[in-house]
């Protein structure tokens, strides 16, 4: 006899009523029948908005992807939009990516907010992401969609809400809108089909998405530098191959070697382990590609074309991937040193009177911080995820927003699109390729010149899958521990101060002193020691995973020490890691 938590089996029995199609009923009878543990996992909780909007497994069940999941938050945020916007003819804007039913499940969430009176706007075939955060703005939407699992391995779906600003949900509305979605039951859900419009948008807004992310990042360089300039560019299967390619031409990039195993988009990722551009393997294929042809850059992107992965030419000519904290420091140098050309001194207008910013994240190299001292302006910091940056743009209007990243291989160029952004952070990476190749450097020579001025920072990260109900718990036990008997010293240096995002709560033992922090609650704890050392603990918000972010600093005296230093701080970080266990 098969055993059943008579919750899960609760749970599991009410998908088998007239609310729910044959097909659902006969796959969860199949799951009663033969596999209680998938059952389980199926069913144990509510899928949850994280840092990235709602990700999951596809199948049936309330902790996975499917029509009946989408269809109640869609339902939920229909009800929400009437009420926010009363009197008004609500419209969104729905895209998706290169996933397993990513095309059929847009479909389905464009339907129910048909049902709902609301005109949809829904892209013709698969976008980029950022494309749609563009689209939001441009088609003047109260809201948008996207169907992706960004980089998640192949059986994950999701669901991302964008608000009419073109930024992620963040509160009020999205506590608001979780709390409409609880209210309902699937039988409120309307998936009959409606007279009202359903608008598939193709060229148009592709077109003026590219002119809009060109002219961002038109710094007036030479079409003979632009030229000059030989890059390797991979989709990795995902959805930028419908964009970067034409946006790199459209910006004068002429060069440009396209990695055909990867181009056509597939939603099993044949060719990669992991979709992601965060993991060395999956620019296997461009960087041979990439040392074949002589490229100095190679560029890939992951599925839905919100991060990216830049490798470039190191001291020894070989191609070396840069990781995410490394290529934001880059590209804000970049921008910033070039806004303070055009604004030496002050503010913008006076449409913008306050200090000029770029933002980051609590995870992230701490150098950000340093870099933009130097140059006058204010680095803001708030949680993980784009959607926090994208806000601060709208919290801060009276300040200009010149740029910013995040560790995890994002980053955000201007305003204009309100979501890390692959398509202008690629032609971004390249102009700065470009005009360094022009002047007989390389990216990598560039990071190297700027640890000499602001100091050497390196930065770990450490991730730990623990899947399934089992895996949830055992990471919320090692948060609880870490708060419970919290580290006093960590690789030999005492720990100095201690912030608990959750309780919003720091404390320095130097001195026995607390603070509050003006900062939303999170699940993180980060641990800061007397050598500088940062250390960073927090349950992934996309995937089953706890991780851990590390980073250490040191002076650099000159570019002659930095096979020295990198190896003592290289020392600090292996100590670290065993301290930690990990």
């Amino acid at each position: 006899m098969v055993y059943h938590d008579p919750k899960i089996l609760a749970a599991a029995n009410l998908w088998l009523t007239d609310d729910f199609e044959t097909e659902t009923q006969d796959a969860i009878k199949e799951l009663i029948a033969h596999n209680p543990e998938e059952l389980a996992d199926s069913f144990y909780k509510n899928l949850e908005f994280g840092t990235g909007g709602m990700r999951g497994i596809m199948g049936p069940g309330t902790n996975r992807i499917n029509k009946y999941t989408l269809g109640k938050n869609t339902q939920g945020l229909a009800n929400y939009l009437h009420r926010q916007f009363p009197d008004t003819s609500v419209k969104v804007a729905i895209a998706y990516d290169c996933r397993h039913q990513s095309d059929s499940l847009a479909r389905i969430v464009a339907q129910v907010f048909a049902a709902n009176d609301i005109t949809v706007y829904l892209f013709s075939s698969l976008r980029p992401t950022p494309e749609l955060s563009f689209a939001v703005r441009h088609l003047d939407c109260h809201c948008g969609i996207v169907l992706t699992a960004s980089h998640n391995p192949p059986e994950y779906n999701g669901y991302k809400v964008y608000w009419q600003d073109g930024g992620q949900l963040v509160p009020p509305h999205d506590a608001a809108i979780i709390k409409e979605i609880d209210s309902l039951s699937f039988s409120d859900i309307r998936f009959r089909e409606s007279a009202t419009a359903i608008n598939l948008i193709d060229t148009e807004v592709d077109k003026a998405f590219i002119q809009a992310s060109v002219a961002k990042v038109n710094f007036g360089l030479p079409a003979a530098t632009k030229n000059g300039l030989r890059i390797v560019f991979t989709s990795l299967h995902g959805t930028s191959i419908t964009l970067v390619p034409d946006a790199l031409k459209a910006a004068g990039f002429d060069d440009v070697h396209i990695v055909e195993e990867q181009a056509t988009p597939n939603g099993d990722f044949p060719t990669v382990a992991s979709p992601n551009p965060e993991e060395p393997e999956a620019l296997k294929i461009a960087l041979e590609q990439g040392e074949k042809i002589d490229a100095d850059i190679v560029i890939g992107t992951d599925p839905d074309c919100d991060r990216l992965g830049i490798a470039v030419r190191n001291d020894q000519g070989r191609l070396e991937i840069l990781n995410g904290n490394q290529t934001m420091i880059l590209m804000t140098d970049f921008l910033v040193k070039r806004f303070r050309e055009k604004y030496p001194t002050g503010t913008v207008s006076e449409e913008k009177p306050g200090r000029p910013f770029v933002g980051s994240t609590i995870v992230s190299t701490p150098m950000m911080e340093v870099l933009a001292q130097s140059y006058d302006v204010e680095c803001k910091t708030g949680l993980t995820g784009f959607k926090w940056i994208a806000k601060m743009i709208e919290d801060y209007p009276k300040q200009h927003f010149i740029g910013g990243g995040e560790e995890s291989f994002g980053y955000m160029v201007g305003d204009f699109v309100r979501d890390k952004d692959a398509v202008t952070a690629t032609l971004l990476a390249c102009m700065i390729a470009a005009q360094a190749k022009a002047n007989d450097q390389t990216l990598y020579d560039q990071l190297k010149s700027l640890y000499v001025k602001h100091g050497f920072y390196k930065e770990a990260l450490i991730s730990l899958v623990k899947k399934g109900q089992s895996g949830a718990a055992e990471i919320k036990q090692m948060l609880s521990d870490l708060r419970a008997n919290p580290m006093k010293e960590i690789n030999g240096s005492a720990v100095i101060k201690v912030e608990d995002y959750q309780s919003g709560q720091g404390k320095n033992l130097t001195d026995g002193s607390s603070y509050t922090m003006d900062i939303p609650t999170s699940n993180v704890l980060i641990f800061y020691t007397e050598d500088g050392s940062k250390i960073a603990a927090r349950p992934s918000g996309t995937e089953p995973k706890v991780k851990f972010y590390i980073s250490v600093n040191q002076p650099l005296a000159s570019l002659a020490d930095y096979d020295t230093i990198s190896a003592v701080l290289d020392k600090r970080i292996a100590g670290i890691k065993n301290a930690l266990g990990v």
